[in-house]
């Protein structure tokens, strides 16, 4: 059973057990661990290895194949086994103790998991090393796992678990960091496109150590006798190289450990030529000073005030825009529906008389009439279709990080693509009548979020506005969550009674400062949670082929729709827009 395949039932079994919203299942790497082996093992040179299952405050990693068992039914188990442990594991330092009591808590918290977990112990004490096998600490060790399993009383044994035969029933606490917390992404959140992207998302232990002085650079003094091991860390200046070592993750997998140290050479310079801002002269328009807004730590758990500076910004006056004959087929096929969805008659539910029962107003109805409460002679439990203008307002919300300038195939750029989304969107909502305002973000630090000004909610959808969306160029990074609290502003000043939120984006919240990871999930979780709570509703549309990972914690499990081929965007944006608003 490979893990790809219940990735989001765990996750969503992780949450429902109390676990937080924003730890990510992902692969764990292999590791040494101390249990015995069999001859035809030592022969071979296998059963060294093997990938535990470890958590910690960001991710909850598991191993990414489980084959533990002859029936593929006892792996799907354990994997769902694992996922309800975690939620509740809390470490105190003594690991067979922690897992002791997270077991009796996850049984008594998923009492339908008690017939699996028996199974899946019976099975497992019949793969663990015989007792009478083997000697001094090592039957002391076995035989207090062994009792924990059952559930059996034993004194208390300090044992770590690379010390014994991998437990694939139990977890271990994470405290360190990992190499994939240390790695910097790439702008608009995007890692560099290697061919070992796929491996490179294993979870791996690393441990981080002091940079040596190199008070005395020129003495090189021997160190053949004093290195046990080629894992140990040995400070060797190596030149910088832009194109990555082929060899480097398969030593990554044959290592315990990564050993994470600071270099004293960084790439300051490169990256602020790239990124830094336009002078005033070349840059953008910007409309009206500048604005503050809040900004959620999760590690303090406070909502910083003011904590970012952001400025609405418009494209100077250009040529007039001109899109595709084939786009501007399509604009005019979706405006024509559109219009013709305007006209349609639409249900109005809690009438006191009508062609249809109101399911919702009857069963409310009928329970408050059990209940013994007064109503009055004619309920409002009927719904009847009428011809009458409806109350909508509509922002939409586009990602211009730098990372839209890749290409989303052969022959468009994602920009393009968002380009061509926004030109429809924007040509079919003019057939409704309704009100919608388009706005861009993009950011470099908290000291400089740019809400890019495309349309508004009082200007019309004409050759301006087209020449605005136009004009779009990428650039610099994601700080959706300071971008969502000005739009939730913006849509929350406005007197309808149905406010869409959408935001479209290709990749994670990302910035060069602290926003990233899981501080930029939690912030823009913090942000989507708020638009909630002011009675507007977000909705999320990306490309991004790793939605599924993080995009559930921050707009919910139905707050989203995955675009698998970026070049479908123009259909999908607008579809998505009528389904939110029927």
């Amino acid at each position: 059973m490979a893990l790809d395949e219940v990735r989001r039932s765990l996750h969503l079994l992780f949450m429902a057990g109390g676990g937080a919203p924003s730890i990510r299942v992902a692969s764990s790497a292999e590791r040494r661990h101390g249990g015995p082996r069999g001859w035809l093992q030592r022969v071979a040179g296998s059963g060294l290895r093997a990938a535990p299952s470890t958590l910690d405050t960001q991710v909850l990693a598991l191993p990414p194949v489980v084959a533990v068992f002859d029936q593929r039914q006892l792996n799907r188990d354990l994997y769902l086994w694992l996922a309800a442990l975690a939620s509740v594991y809390e470490p105190r330092g003594d690991w067979i103790d922690d897992n002791r009591v997270a077991t009796s808590r996850a049984l008594q918290r998923f009492p339908g998991l008690r017939a699996r977990h028996q199974r899946l112990v019976q099975a497992h004490l019949a793969q663990r090393p015989a007792l009478q096998g083997l000697r001094g600490p090592a039957a002391l060790w076995e035989g207090a796992v062994q009792a924990a399993l059952r559930a059996m009383e034993h004194p208390p044994v300090p044992v770590d678990a690379i010390q014994v035969a991998p437990v694939c029933l139990w977890i271990e606490a994470q405290a360190t960091a990992t190499a994939s917390d240390q790695t910097s992404s790439g702008p608009g959140g995007q890692r560099p496109d290697t061919p070992m992207q796929v491996q490179s998302a294993k979870r791996r232990q690393t441990n981080q150590v002091d940079t040596p002085d190199e008070s005395h650079a020129f003495i090189l003094p021997s160190r053949v006798e004093s290195i046990r091991t080629w894992a140990e860390y040995l400070r060797v200046n190596r030149a910088t190289d832009d194109e990555p070592d082929a060899d480097a993750l398969p030593a990554a997998d044959d290592m315990d450990a990564l050993s994470i140290a600071k270099g004293d050479k960084t790439t300051v310079a490169r990256v602020k030529f790239d990124l830094d801002l336009p002078s005033a002269q070349a840059d953008d328009l910007p409309l009206g000073p500048g604005r503050k807004t809040p900004e959620w730590d999760w590690r303090r758990g406070i909502l910083i005030p003011d904590h970012c500076s952001l400025q609405s910004v418009v494209a100077r006056p250009g040529e007039r825009y001109s899109a595709a004959t084939a786009l501007q087929a399509t604009a005019r096929k979706m405006r024509r529906r559109f219009e013709v969805l305007r006209a349609a008659p639409r249900w109005q539910t809690g009438q006191t008389q009508g062609e249809a029962v109101d399911l919702d107003a009857w069963v409310r109805f009928h329970a408050e009439t059990q209940a013994g409460q007064p109503h009055s002679d004619s309920p409002s439990v009927y719904a009847s279709r009428r011809r009458n203008g409806r109350s909508l307002a509509t922002l939409l919300l586009a990602d211009l990080s730098l990372s839209t300038d890749a290409y989303a195939n052969s022959q468009a750029r994602v920009i393009d693509v968002i380009r061509d989304a926004l030109y429809v969107f924007g040509e079919a909502l003019a057939g409704t009548g309704d009100v919608y305002e388009i706005l861009g973000f993009s950011s470099v630090r908290r000291q400089h979020v740019r809400i890019q000004h495309l349309k508004g909610f009082d200007e019309p959808w004409n050759d301006t506005v087209r020449s605005r969306v136009g004009a779009l160029k990428p650039g610099y990074y994601t700080r959706m969550g300071a971008a969502i609290r000005d739009a939730t502003r913006r849509l929350s000043a406005r007197p309808e009674h149905q406010r869409l939120l959408l935001v479209l984006t290709d990749g994670k919240p990302n910035d060069l400062d602290v926003y990233e990871g899981r501080y930029g999930l939690e912030d823009t979780r913090h942000a989507v949670q708020a638009a909630r709570d002011a009675g507007l509703t977000p909705f999320c549309v990306t490309i991004d082929s790793e939605a599924h990972a993080y995009l559930p914690q921050l707009f919910g499990q139905h707050g989203y729709a995955w675009v698998r081929r970026p070049e479908d965007l123009v259909n999908r944006l607008t579809q998505a827009w009528a389904i939110l608003t029927c």
